[in-house]
C-alpha cells in the first residue's frame, strides 16, 4: 500500500548538522513527511551548521519573503593563511610568515572589525551561488574560470571579537556578526585577513537567528533517528503558517467577506487596513493570504485559498 502523502502546510526549524548539504535536509523532510513540497529560506554551506527555515506544502510560498530576514551567526575565522574559497574546505594558498603574524595585535584585530562593521560594500566569495551571466559563480570556478564579482551593499550590525586564541602559525578568532540577508561571512574573514595583511579564512560557521526565530527553537534530525520516531518529531514541530507570518508581519483579521474577497482574488473590494504589509487571518487563526495595503488600495502577494486544510 502506498504511503499517503501529508497534505499539512507549515514551516520547520531545523538544526542543520556538518557536512549535510541543505538540500540532504530538504530530501530528508521529504522522506519523513512523503510530499515532494518542501524548501527553504537560505542555504547554509556543508561544514556550516544551524538553523534552516524549512516550508511544507503550501507553506512554501510564504518563504520567498522570508529569505531577506536578517540573521546572526557565530564564527571562527582563521588569521594566517586564505584559502580559493574563502573557508576550510578550500586549497591553501600559503601561510603567512610567523613574524607577520606575531605582530598582529588585538588591538589591530578589533579596527579591522571595525573597518568592515555598518554598511559596507562587499565583495562576494568566488565560490557563492551569485550568477555571472546566468551561471553560478561556483559553476564557473569549477569549470575553470574567473568570474568577476562587483561589490554589493550590507549592513553589518554587530560584528564583535568574542575571544582571540593565538598559535604559531594561526590566530583564531571567535566573532558574532548580526547582518542583513546576503551577507557573506566568508567574505568578511577573506577581508579581515586582507585588511591585517596575513590572509585569512572561515574556519567554522553557525547560524542562530534568522529573523525572530532562534535556534534553540529548532528541530535536530540526527541519523540516529528512526523512521517513525522522526516523523513523529518533525510533525509536532511543524508551525502553523499563521503563527509564523503574524511574528514577522503585522495581522490583519479578516472578516468573512474579507476572506471571501481575499480567497478569490478580489482585492478592489478590500478596504485597506492601513499601510503596510500585512499577514491576512481568518476568524478560525488561519493564514489566507499576505498582502501590501496602501492609501491606494490593496495588492495581494498571494492567498493560500487552495492550499490550507
Amino acid at each position: 500500500m502506498a504511503t499517503p502523502t501529508f497534505t499539512q502546510p507549515g514551516i520547520l526549524l531545523i538544526d542543520k548538522l556538518p557536512e549535510r548539504t541543505s538540500h540532504d535536509v530538504v530530501s530528508r523532510l521529504r522522506r519523513i513527511l512523503s510530499t515532494k513540497r518542501v524548501g527553504h529560506a537560505g542555504t547554509l554551506d556543508p561544514m556550516a551548521t544551524g538553523l534552516l527555515v524549512m516550508g511544507i506544502n503550501g507553506a512554501t510560498r510564504l518563504l520567498t519573503f522570508l529569505v531577506g530576514l536578517d540573521k546572526t551567526y557565530t564564527a571562527t575565522i582563521r588569521l594566517g593563511e586564505s584559502t580559493t574559497t574563502d573557508d576550510a574546505e578550500g586549497e591553501p594558498l600559503g601561510p603567512a610568515p610567523r613574524e607577520q603574524l606575531a605582530r598582529v595585535s588585538d588591538a589591530d584585530i578589533a579596527a579591522g572589525v571595525s573597518t568592515l562593521t555598518g554598511d559596507i560594500m562587499q565583495v562576494p566569495s568566488s565560490v557563492s551561488a551569485i550568477k555571472v551571466d546566468g551561471k553560478r559563480a561556483y559553476t564557473r570556478v569549477r569549470e575553470g574560470e574567473a568570474p568577476v564579482l562587483h561589490p554589493r551593499p550590507v549592513i553589518v550590525s554587530r560584528f564583535d571579537v568574542a575571544q582571540i586564541r593565538r598559535a604559531d602559525t594561526a590566530i583564531d578568532v571567535d566573532v558574532v556578526v548580526d547582518c542583513s540577508s546576503g551577507t557573506y561571512i566568508r567574505a568578511l574573514a577573506r577581508d579581515l585577513g586582507f585588511r591585517l595583511g596575513v590572509g585569512g579564512h572561515l574556519a567554522s560557521l553557525r547560524r542562530t537567528r534568522v529573523g525572530p526565530f532562534d535556534i534553540a527553537e529548532a528541530l535536530v534530525l540526527d541519523d540516529s533517528l528512526e523512521a517513525g520516531e522522526a516523523t513523529a518529531r518533525t510533525t509536532f514541530a511543524l508551525r502553523d503558517p499563521a503563527d509564523v507570518a503574524a511574528r514577522i508581519f503585522a495581522t490583519w483579521n479578516l472578516t468573512a467577506e474579507e476572506e471571501v474577497h481575499l480567497r478569490h482574488g478580489r482585492a478592489a473590494a478590500l478596504a485597506t487596513p492601513g499601510e503596510g504589509r500585512y499577514a491576512a487571518i481568518s476568524a478560525e487563526g488561519r493564514l489566507i493570504g499576505l498582502v501590501d495595503a496602501s492609501a491606494s488600495g490593496v495588492r495581494i502577494l498571494f492567498n493560500m485559498s487552495q492550499e490550507s486544510p
